[in-house]
């Protein structure tokens, strides 16, 4: 960036030049933020190591040299790169908690955050879940969030990339979860040790191989293992739902993540009525179903 920046003064200058330039380059939001002000906010407050929780008047105050630098570098990354914000940072809030994030894992973004904040009730009664499953759990965030929110849960956190494992151990010992939360390599449930769970939560591939070119470069910034799912994007999903039953307790619940693929799977199976959850703060493509109701798979 070769533009002289001794005219912006305060933070809030910054915030409001961020989101000027992000828009000029026509950089895609949808990664923790959905416009281009929100993530200039967040890109202004990680640069200057702030809280989002300050008052709204140290927008207003003048800035260093050096802290001017740091803002303006960070700019530069995020249009010349097009990566996410988070993989800038290497964080991310998921259910009001930070969480470390690299480039092996997804950038946490799901409606999910709003069920785990409500303790997955009324889908299911807080106290009857003692064990939990986040499969294709990649950061951890869901199930190092429900273990937060549910504290008598046990957790495990499943995932097929050994690297995005990584990422869930350093997780799971920032929120020191270590007692309660456990890592597991696993190919779906091929892997799993026996055990039957209360809850299955999952946000896994559900991206068709013509969806993934079409998308904005800042998702193929992302592990394109954690997005595409084959030809019409449903295989990680029929899986689940075929296999599922057999990990749950009589009370379990699946609760499953297929985001704008929410269609492709109803016209997958026809024959089959989804409960699709509605969420106060925006989101869709979440479905939860009782482990009887999975049957209809087998």
């Amino acid at each position: 960036m070769t533009e002289d920046l001794t005219p912006l003064v305060t933070a809030r200058d910054f915030v409001r030049y961020a989101a000027s330039e992000f828009n000029r380059h026509n950089l895609f939001f949808g990664h923790g933020s959905d416009n281009a002000l929100d993530e200039g906010l967040a890109l202004v407050i990680h640069a200057l190591q702030l809280d989002y929780n300050l008052p709204d008047n140290y927008l207003d105050c003048r800035l260093t040299a050096n802290e001017k630098k740091a803002i303006g570098e960070l700019i530069n990354q995020r249009i010349s790169t097009q990566k996410p914000l988070a993989y800038l940072t290497g964080k991310a809030i998921f259910a009001g908690m930070e969480f470390i994030i690299n480039e092996s894992v997804l950038v946490p973004r799901s409606p999910i955050a709003e069920l785990i904040e409500q303790g997955y009730y009324p889908w299911a009664e807080p106290e009857n879940l003692d064990n939990i499953l986040d499969l294709c759990t990649g950061s951890g965030c869901i199930g190092i969030a429900s273990a937060a929110y549910l504290p008598n849960a046990r957790v495990i956190l499943s995932d097929i990339s050994v690297k995005a494992l990584a990422v869930a151990e350093q997780n799971i010992k920032l929120h020191d979860l270590q007692q309660r939360v456990k890592t597991v390599h696993s190919d779906i449930f091929n892997d799993m040790p026996e055990q039957k769970f209360d809850l299955i939560v999952s946000n896994p591939p559900y991206v068709s191989e013509a969806e993934y070119q079409a998308l904005p470069d800042e998702y193929k910034n992302e592990p394109r293992l954690g997005l595409e799912a084959g030809a019409k994007g449903m295989d990680i999903v029929e899986r689940i739902l075929t296999e599922a039953r057999d990990w749950l307790s009589d009370h379990g619940i699946l609760i499953v993540e297929v985001g704008a693929s929410a269609e492709l799977l109803m016209d997958h199976y026809p024959d089959i009525l989804f409960n699709w959850i509605e969420f106060e703060n925006g989101g869709d493509g979440i479905f939860v179903m009782q482990r009887d109701e999975l049957e209809q798979f087998r």
